[in-house]
Formats: structure tokens, sequence, C-alpha cells
């Protein structure tokens, strides 16, 4: 794809962050987008940062719900016109549920079905449409814990990670059945280290937690505190898609990470390997036991 001139796009988890750059990015290089998103506020303040020279819809949706999926679908065939989409980014993701041993089964499950399932059921409803495409390219965003399941030696990261892993594997995996069956359309699975994004506080509203000061301190530093902005993961992103990349590792921290782990994989979970990831330039503020 050599240009997103005329191209529509779907991006899930349109309402910030990532997803809110990825739609402003691509409508100002020319692109339609239809997002969705789990706040209608939220998408109201994307769609009023993207360009009026382009169709923008929003639509409320919650990417673990098939039904719902179907329905965002639907509408973006009316809305748009249109019996394909050239795009499709299954952004949208929440964190929770860290431990399988500890933490509920309704919030490790939320945290899961969000992070997979939401990638799953976001590509059983379009990419039919991105195949019916002249040229399409499906991007599934997983993270640097699809490849390293941890936060440090002392914290549990089960269902995010676990969920990240899969959407990895699958990605992985469509680049042959695309090859194979759809040889116009390409695929890339995202792998974002730190990134400046409301992401902590979006996961406890979701949850349904308790927004304490504390949790609201934390969230606003995790974001302020990110060595990369999410306008400048988008950039990587959809340069990625304008090269042909199917692997697109953002920030990097994500690059230091992948190396210390494809380097020292037996030693990936170990207090050691943080010390070293501090050592290279990576998670300075992952705190872990001497």
């Amino acid at each position: 794809m050599q240009s997103f001139t005329d191209k529509i796009a779907v991006i899930t988890g349109g309402g910030s962050g990532m997803g809110r750059e990825l739609a402003v990015k691509l409508a100002a290089a020319g692109a339609h987008v239809a997002m969705c998103d789990v706040s209608e506020e939220s998408l109201a303040e994307t769609a009023a940062l993207c360009s009026e020279q382009v169709t923008v819809t929003s639509h409320l949706c919650d990417v673990s719900n098939e039904e719902q999926m179907l329905a965002f679908r639907d509408a973006v065939q009316e809305q748009h016109q249109t019996e394909s989409v050239n795009l499709l980014f299954n952004n949208a993701g929440i964190g929770g549920g860290g431990s399988f041993v500890a933490d509920s089964r309704e919030r490790w499950e939320r945290t899961f079905d969000i992070c997979w399932q939401g990638v799953y059921l976001g590509c059983r409803a379009f990419v039919p449409l991105v195949i019916a495409s002249d040229e399409g390219h499906v991007v599934n965003t997983a993270s640097i814990n699809g490849f390293w399941a941890s936060i440090g030696p002392t914290r549990p990261h089960t269902a995010y990670a676990a969920a990240k892993f899969a959407v990895k594997g699958f990605t992985e995996a469509l680049i042959t059945d695309f090859r194979v069956n759809a040889p116009h359309v390409q695929a890339s699975v995202v792998m974002p280290g730190h990134i400046g994004t409301g992401i902590a506080l979006n996961s406890a509203l979701v949850q349904g937690s308790t927004v304490t000061s504390e949790v609201n301190e934390w969230a606003n530093a995790f974001r302020n505190n990110a060595p990369t902005t999410a306008a400048q993961a988008a950039d990587v992103i959809l340069n990625g898609v304008l090269t042909g990349q199917w692997r697109i590792l953002v920030g990097e921290d994500a690059e230091i990470i992948d190396a210390a782990v494809r380097d020292d994989p037996e030693g990936a979970y170990e207090n050691d390997f943080v010390h070293r990831l501090h050592a290279a330039g990576a998670l300075e503020g992952l705190v872990v036991p001497e």
C-alpha cells in the first residue's frame, strides 16, 4: 500500500491513545475513518480532531461482544456506502487480571476477552470486507508482553500477556493464510513498549474499579512519563504499513527488550534480567528487588 488517500480504515479503540492518533493521522492523509470505542464522549473528541475533508464515523461498541461488532460492521458498510474496507486496525485493549491465582475470574476474563477476543472478532467481522478490497492490510496490536510475559518478577501479569501472545501468534499465522487465500492482503503485528496513553485509567473504568486519587496519579504518571507518545507510536505504525513491515516494534524500549529476550530466553523472568534492561536504558521506572 503506497498511500492512504481514499482508503477506508476501521479502527477499534479510536477514542483515545494510539487509536485516536491513528484516526487523526489517517484522516489527515486522506483516508476515510470508521472508529469504535466504549466511550461516546471520547469518540466525539477524536472526531473533532479529524480532517473534515474525509468521512469520519463513530460507533459505540464493546469489541468483546460479537453482536456489537457485527452491528459495527453493518453500520460501517451503510454509512460509508461500501462493500469493502482497506485497513483494519484491531487496536482496542485494557489491562487487569494480572494474577490467574489471586484475581477474580471475571476480571481476568474481561481483560483477556477485550485484548484477544476483540482482535479475533474484529477479524471475523471485517476481514471479509478487507479481502473484498483491491488492496488491504490488517494491523493487530499486541505488545512487548506478546513476547515477554512480564512487568517485573514480583507482579503477575497473566491475562494481558496471554492475550497479547495470542494476538502475536494469530497475526503471524495470518501472513501465510493471506498469502495462500488472499495475496492482495497483508497482516502486521504491532508490539509497542511503554507508550504514553490513558490505558491505565481506561482499564480501571472498564473493569469497574474505584478510581482513587492514587490510581489517578499512577495513571497520569504512566501516560506522562512514557518514552514514546501515542502520536509517535501512530507514526511508527503507519510507516510500517506503508513499508510493508509485518513485525512493527514501537519504541526504543521495545527494541531493547526484544533483543534481550532473544538473547536469553531462559533468564527472562529473573530479577537480574530487569536489571540488565535498566542498564540498557529500558523500563527504568520498573522497580525490582536487588
